[in-house]
């Protein structure tokens, strides 16, 4: 049964975790817009998340674990969600790449679908919840 509930909210469990990692690298984006030098850096969402429903990795290397002390892959990037580099609107002076109207939407934009995914993830539970309890 616990198998069925993990199935069931495996999908939507990898992309909430990929768009709190994303979030995370916008507000960093935006924490930095007056670092010289500081290049902004998003994940390609829509890439990585079918990458992690086919088993494949994107930017990401598998490697052989030969012995149980070899680290694991704890990059901290869910589903292998390689961060890139924003391409530049408007080169700054001090070679600052961040545009804080790029920014801004994109973090307003990924904090909606976050509150979404996670009314999706409610309902589900809920489900479940009147499920069991009706018997």
């Amino acid at each position: 049964m616990i198998d069925r509930i993990d199935a069931l909210l495996q999908v939507k469990r990898t992309a909430l975790n990929a768009r709190a990692y994303r979030q995370e690298l916008l507000a960093s984006n935006i924490a930095n817009a007056d670092t010289p030098h500081f290049k902004a850096r998003d994940i390609d969402f829509k890439g990585a998340l079918e990458g992690a429903l086919t088993g494949r990795m994107e930017g990401n290397l598998s490697l052989a674990r030969t012995s149980s002390r070899h680290l694991g892959n704890e990059s901290g990037q869910p589903m292998g969600a390689a961060a890139k580099y924003r391409t530049e609107f408007q080169p700054n002076v001090d070679g600052n790449t961040v545009n804080m109207d790029v920014e801004r939407a994109a973090f307003a934009e990924n904090a909606v679908q976050m509150e979404a995914m996670l009314t999706f993830i409610r309902s589900d539970l809920s489900t479940l919840q009147t499920a069991m309890s009706s018997q």
